[in-house]
């Protein structure tokens, strides 16, 4: 039997983690199935129920993701057939990544913070927000704070998924009308918004380089960067030595979202292998040491751990 703790290997010099992390995470519906597995939906109606998803939308996303290993289908009736979809060591290490988007959206979003599901840890019994901090020096971290550069398998070209450079039909690339986690969405529920925020991270600021790095064709580049401003995670600005040139910052806001950022790179440098090595490595310029991160409970300081954590509906249902 196959070992589903073990890492996939993935052929030298093709896509690397970080395309391979942005090819499943980086699209709206794959992620909002997995948010609702994790929160305990097993089953297709249940689905359907929980998300304005068509049916044909649905059944692929489940395939996707039986296929990569985040879903096991487990068939309990077979007269009639009905299967479920339970969660795997792969999908269940993603409780970092939903836990920073719910904590950016809370803080950053307006009026989501009743909306969203309560973070309880039951080793302090309190309940909590994400702090992310460094495993080697046990301090709290921010964007500032983190310097990356590519790893033995890391280029801009091996970073972006295949998929992401086909051009997809309107009907699937029209989905903000699913409207769980609309910001969070425009940045992450996207291949090219992901890597395109990726590479703003990495220190890319004008178009140019933006368009180059991606290799994503110029209305594209021009959207999420759009996008982005409108959003208020970017800004516009010109170069004060080039007024000709228009660059673009992370805001605040946008730097805000770098736990997100940081969970999902180690997510995907976790369960994806590359022959020759890590696509990324990261440097806490404060310690000196390479950037492990470590997300840890705001109230009692310990480290946090998935099986320690429990998720309550959002207060607004009326649940405290």
């Amino acid at each position: 039997m196959e070992d589903p703790t073990a890492p996939t290997l993935l052929e030298a010099g093709d896509t690397n983690a970080v395309g391979r992390m942005l090819g499943l995470l980086g699209d709206e519906w794959t992620l909002l199935v997995l948010q609702r597995a994790l929160v305990g939906v097993t089953r297709y109606a249940q689905f359907r129920a929980d998300l304005p998803i068509s049916n044909s939308v649905l059944t692929a996303r489940l395939q996707l993701l039986t296929d990569e290993k985040l879903l096991e289908r487990h068939v309990y009736q077979t007269n009639p057939l009905r299967a479920e979809y339970l969660v795997t060591p792969r999908s269940r290490s993603l409780w970092p990544v939903m836990l920073s988007i719910w904590e950016w959206e809370r803080h950053w979003v307006a009026d989501r913070a009743d909306d969203l599901p309560v973070m309880h840890h039951d080793t302090c019994g309190h309940d909590f927000a994400p702090v992310l901090s460094c495993r080697a020096c046990g301090k709290p971290v921010t964007a500032r704070e983190v310097s990356a550069q590519w790893g033995p398998s890391g280029t801009w070209k091996r970073s972006v998924p295949e998929g992401a450079r086909r051009r997809r039909p309107e009907s699937d690339a029209s989905r903000s009308q699913a409207g769980l986690f609309p910001e969070t969405m425009t940045i992450f529920g996207n291949r090219w918004a992901s890597a395109l925020m990726g590479a703003a991270f990495r220190g890319v600021t004008r178009f140019s380089d933006f368009e180059a790095a991606l290799g994503a064709p110029p209305t594209l580049v021009i959207d999420r960067l759009k996008a982005f401003c409108a959003l208020g995670v970017l800004e516009a600005t010109q170069n004060p030595k080039r007024p000709d040139w228009v660059e673009y910052h992370l805001t605040e806001k946008g730097r805000a979202f770098f736990p997100v950022v940081v969970a999902t790179l180690q997510w995907a440098d976790h369960w994806f292998k590359a022959p020759e090595g890590p696509a990324l490595v990261l440097t806490h310029r404060t310690c000196g040491s390479e950037f492990v991160a470590i997300f840890s409970c705001d109230q009692c300081t310990a480290p946090l751990a998935g099986h320690d954590i429990s998720i309550h509906p959002s207060r607004s249902s009326g649940t405290s």
